[in-house]
């Protein structure tokens, strides 16, 4: 595939370097300019599993490494993952880590980053789209609007041992932020859903459950904080997902951009009610 990107003066991935690269939240499309031209320089791509074999077409002259982690199937080990990134470093290879999303939004680059420096291998980082912008922004729900918040908070829904994430103040974020969105929350919204009513959240707040975002199987179950478990489990949706709480749910009402490219047209104008045009907020 001949790739010309606009004439730059575009970074050279050079051989014993790792580049840590954001791959967005799976439309290819949503890839960037340093990202593309890092796949088209690479020797090797370790990619997770988040990321779209269309992306890997964009490196066909790679060798193309599969490192996925997925929450309850057999999946690579964190430190392993860091260390052959590593040892194909220090092979003399031009290393592309390609990451879902943002690498440093609950993406463990971070941690691999800094394993790599101690290391004495030398890194550039390459930012994604992240799914919890990205993958709201398609299903047609910002996670700001003058109208609805100032202020919105990104968690992750479980913690290193895979359980609901004990050391987040769930009643210092339900007072606190007026939109919350949360990555890999599915499998422990009873628990997370429960600790926001009992801090003071309605349970007929809106919520969004994003699953596949950006991609062909994009799925979003709209429902409220109240019966948000029980939702998921009678519509069968399955990760990965993104849920976001808040009055910005109602905004995918107006803002439903792929529902309307299909011809459908917007169930309301005005879902929060305000009574006048938008251009006047």
């Amino acid at each position: 595939m001949e790739t010309r990107l606009p004439s730059h003066d575009w970074p050279v991935l050079e051989r014993g370097w790792v580049w840590l690269c954001g791959a967005g939240p799976g439309d290819p499309g949503l890839l960037t300019l340093h990202a593309l031209n890092a796949l088209r320089q690479a020797d090797v791509v370790i990619y997770d599993a988040l990321v779209q074999e269309a992306i890997l077409d964009w490196a066909p002259q790679a060798d193309h490494i599969y490192a996925g982690k997925r929450g309850g199937k057999p999946s690579a080990i964190q430190r392993d993952i860091s260390l052959r990134l590593v040892d194909l470093a220090r092979a003399g290879k031009r290393v592309l880590r390609l990451k879902g999303g943002d690498p440093f939004v609950f993406g463990r680059g971070g941690e691999e980053a800094q394993t790599l420096v101690q290391h004495g291998i030398p890194i550039r980082i390459i930012p994604g789209i992240s799914a919890g912008i990205g993958g709201l922004a398609y299903a047609g729900i910002p996670v700001t609007h003058r109208d609805v918040n100032q202020s919105v908070t990104f968690v992750t829904g479980h913690d290193q041992s895979g359980n609901a994430t004990s050391s987040l103040d769930w009643a210092a974020i339900a007072k606190g932020s007026q939109v919350i969105v949360i990555y890999m929350g599915m499998k422990h919204i009873g628990q997370i859903s429960a600790s926001l009513i009992a801090a003071g959240r309605s349970t007929s707040e809106p919520v969004a459950v994003v699953t596949s975002a950006t991609t062909d199987q994009q799925n979003v179950l709209e429902t409220t904080l109240g019966t948000v478990e029980a939702d998921i489990a009678k519509a069968g949706v399955e990760p990965p997902s993104i849920i976001c709480i808040g009055q910005a749910v109602r905004m995918r009402d107006v803002l439903n951009w792929q529902a309307q490219a299909a011809g459908i047209a917007p169930t309301n104008l005005d879902p929060l009610g305000r009574g006048r045009p938008a251009e006047t907020a």
